[in-house]
This record gives structure tokens, sequence and C-alpha cells, in this order.
């Protein structure tokens, strides 16, 4: 399906009933990162699986920054009527973040996988890779990795949704990144993923069903 946003068309899919929960890849990708998880997930809630600007089936626009894809969210979500669940990976977590702090209301309970909230939470590693990256292909989602976002830790204090942070053990920003995020926040727990990297109990995976079930509950 399309809805038409910000003057952009935003892309999504809808499956299953129940509690709206949405969706958000990652990014560089679309909401087929999802699909495993959503096949099970569906069984209990409306599941919204959404391309963010710039990304799979969605609108191209010259504004790649994460407080556009917030905003492009924010006006799906009134135009559909929901107040859903948000479960974002990786970009889709810092778009989950953004709305809460300045529309918490408009949204429910935030599954924050594998996120940041700056260039600087990059391992040196990570962030070496990225630069080398960008300057042999100018990709503009590349430079937006390595420009935003930029929230800082009190910034978090004001989001009371609750909220549950999962990682990778082996992830591409630095170990201190999930614990700093997650006592920031008033209403978080943190959970991480023992053998895992920063995508691999994610993209094509249903390794995250019986956390988030338990977590998003409404069954």
């Amino acid at each position: 399906m399309i809805i038409n946003v910000n003057g952009i068309d935003l892309f999504y899919e809808k499956a299953g009933a129940g509690h709206p929960v949405l969706l958000l890849h990652g990014n560089g990708e679309d909401h087929h990162i999802f699909d495993a998880l959503a096949a099970k997930l569906s069984a209990h809630y409306s599941l919204y699986l959404v391309d963010s600007r710039n990304h799979g089936e969605s609108g191209k626009s010259g504004d790649f920054s994460y407080g556009a894809m917030a905003a492009d969210i924010l006006g799906l979500i009134n135009v559909l009527g929901i107040s859903p669940h948000i479960v974002g990976f990786s970009d889709g977590a810092i778009i989950a973040l953004l709305l809460a702090m300045k529309h918490g209301t408009a949204v429910g309970k935030l599954a924050l996988l594998g996120p940041n909230l700056s260039p600087a939470d990059f391992t040196d590693e990570s962030l070496g890779y990225i630069r080398n990256a960008y300057a042999a292909s100018p990709d503009p989602l590349l430079k937006l990795m390595l420009e935003e976002p930029n929230i800082k830790p009190e910034e978090l204090a004001g989001i009371e949704n609750e909220a549950l942070v999962i990682v990778g053990e082996d992830d591409i920003f630095k170990p201190e990144t999930f614990p700093m995020i997650a006592a920031a926040l008033p209403n978080a727990g943190l959970k991480i993923m023992t053998g895992h990297s920063h995508d691999s109990y994610v993209n094509g995976s249903d390794l995250l069903y019986d956390d988030l079930k338990a977590f998003l509950g409404g069954v």
C-alpha cells in the first residue's frame, strides 16, 4: 500500500490483526528484513511494515535526515489513525526515539534494536569502514551515518514509553552505548544477544519472536 505524507509516497505492507505494531528497518534496507519475524508476530498483532523514504519501494527525496524520516512516520501514523507499538532496528530505532521524544503519546511501547545516539558511538573499526566506503562512493545514506543522529542522553529522560533495548554482543557500536541508552530511558530494559552481530538476530530471523511477544503483550 502507498500513503503520501510530507510529499513522499511511503510504501507499507499490512499483515495480521490485533494491536498495531510498526516495524522500521535500518539503513540501506527495506521492510523485508522482518519477513521471518512478521510471519510469527502477525498471528497476534496488526503489523505495518514500512519502507522509509529513499529506501525500498518508497519515494525518493533530497532530504535523507532522521528528522524527515520521523516526520514521515508520524504522518503515516496520523493518516492511519493508529497508536502503534514500534519495533525499530538501527535507523528504525533512531526514528522511534525521535518520535517518542516529541510525540510520545502518539506511540506505545518501543522495542529498540541496535540503536545509537551519535556517530561517536561507532567502534573505531566500524567508523573507519563507513568513512572509507563513503570516500569510495559518496552515498547519502553513508553520509547520514557519519553525521547523524545527534541525540544527547539527557534528552531521553522525557520519554515515558516503556522500552526494551536489544543489541548484539558483537555490535558495530561501542559496548557502553547500550547500557547508557537503557539507563537514560526512564522505563527501559536491556537484552544482549550473545554471539550476535549488529543485524544477525534481526535480518531474516525470527529469534526475537518470544522476547517481543512478551514485551509487547496484548495477546
